[in-house]
């Protein structure tokens, strides 16, 4: 008996010291699922309470929750008695009762480090006496987001912005008021059909705001997330609700009242039907200096084939409603083809990728998400003899002979060379095979009934 008790001892400390390990790695792992959420509230929160807020009246209220997921900009879900001074970029959350005063900076541009974001202060106040008085109070939720950045891009207005509005937003069924910061004045109007359909309110201009207004809201989303491009990862998405690309694809569908929603049918039914392949027209660089030539190779291999600029006018409805009537996209590496969000599901994008080493650019911008987006994907990548580099700068340069080095000097010059100096041309004997397999895409799509 002597000699038990101290055995009883260890084995009780031995399985102390197991639970204590068990209990740490349990709570490890369900921080590691969180993604990077930091949660701070007016009161002291556990482990277990982090979780994004639901919107939906159920969540504890008077918290911040700081999302840093992903590789792109942070953002902010501020939940409770929430005030905003325009003027000062100030978001500021009023305690049900007294807290630690805590502070975060936000840009709520979706990239990191823009130069000319303005940056948004969130403030947890440690009691209401600090708290600004309010002179609108709304009783729906607020998205303030900024402008600026890259967007005049197309594949960064929808990369940048829509889709992380998108994923924002669309919990809300419209029922959520826009807060702009570094506005551009053409960039609403350019999109407002879009907009109007994620919020049934005008967005308010808070560069124009005033120092007379302090908004107050019962819930603000500072900032907006990028999960990875044109991408979305369903599990990010806040509010309980799965959302992906093809969510995204037929959200434009209904804002655009885009008729199709499956390539043209190739059966016997209508024998005389060709799907219709639209070449994306460039008059700048990366053009295609034989369209002419390919818009041929691509009636040879039985597409009906026609050119056409997409560069954005006042509005991109026109542009939503040409390209829904497509079955094919195809076009050099550049913005105009994210108009393949446009494109019927089941439809086929071709991107023609520059010479120097671009697949793998190539395939992030566009080719996952096409395939995220429910398309068939193809590319083909130009060779070294069909680069207008080749006649420009001559067989011996670096940018032909050692796309590498131009690489290692970094992003500036792989875009003078690859980007802005090339246009291709197309051998289109090279070409014919893509161009079938696209078309045999479409055929055997319809033979299985569908994607």
């Amino acid at each position: 008996m002597k000699s038990w008790a101290p055995i009883h001892v260890n084995i009780g400390f031995v399985v102390g010291v197991l639970f204590v390990l068990l209990t740490y790695l349990v709570v490890s792992q369900r921080a590691a699922t969180s993604g990077g959420l930091s949660v701070v509230a007016s009161d002291v929160q556990q482990i277990e309470n982090k979780q994004l807020i639901q919107g939906s009246g159920e969540s504890e209220k008077g918290r911040v929750v700081y999302d840093t997921k992903g590789n792109y900009a942070p953002t902010c879900e501020v939940d409770g008695d929430v005030r905003i001074n325009s003027t000062a970029l100030s978001v500021f959350l009023v305690p049900a009762s007294r807290s630690e005063r805590r502070e975060w900076t936000i840009q709520p541009y979706s990239r990191k480090n823009m130069p000319d974001i303005k940056t948004v202060t969130v403030t947890q106040l440690p009691d209401k006496a600090a708290a600004p008085p309010c002179t609108v109070t709304y009783s729906i939720p607020a998205v303030l987001f900024a402008l600026g950045g890259l967007t005049g891009n197309f594949w960064h207005d929808f990369s940048d912005v829509l889709v992380p509005l998108f994923i924002a937003c669309r919990r809300y069924d419209g029922e959520v008021q826009f807060l702009i910061s570094n506005m551009k004045p053409w960039w609403p109007v350019a999109y407002k059909t879009i907009l109007r359909r994620l919020s049934r309110y005008d967005a308010v201009d808070l560069d124009g705001d005033g120092d007379a207004h302090v908004r107050c809201f019962p819930h603000v989303t500072v900032g907006i997330h990028q999960h990875n491009g044109l991408s979305i990862v369903p599990e990010w998405v806040p509010g309980g609700r799965r959302l992906d690309m093809t969510d995204f694809t037929r959200f434009m569908r209904e804002v655009y009242a885009l008729p199709r929603g499956a390539p043209v049918s190739l059966n016997r039914e209508e024998p005389g039907k060709r799907p219709r392949l639209l070449l994306v027209h460039r008059g700048h660089s990366r053009r295609f200096l034989n369209e002419d030539e390919v818009l041929r190779a691509a009636e040879a291999a039985g597409f009906e084939a026609v050119a056409l600029d997409l560069r954005r006018d006042e509005t991109v409805d026109a542009n939503a409603r040409a390209v829904n009537s497509f079955d094919a996209l195809l076009g050099v590496h550049g913005a105009g083809l994210t108009n393949a969000v446009f494109l019927p599901p089941g439809g086929v994008l071709i991107q023609v990728v520059p010479y120097g080493k671009m697949d793998v650019i190539a395939t992030l911008e566009f080719g996952l998400p096409a395939k995220e987006m429910g398309l068939r994907y193809l590319d083909y990548i130009v060779a070294a003899e069909e680069s207008s580099l080749m006649e420009t700068l001559g067989p011996e340069h670096p940018a032909i002979k050692d796309p590498d080095s131009i690489h290692s000097s970094g992003w500036d010059k792989m875009t003078e060379f690859y980007l802005n100096m090339q246009s291709v041309r197309i051998d289109v004997a090279r070409f014919a095979p893509t161009l079938k397999l696209a078309f045999d895409q479409l055929r055997q799509q319809q033979r299985q009934g569908g994607v």
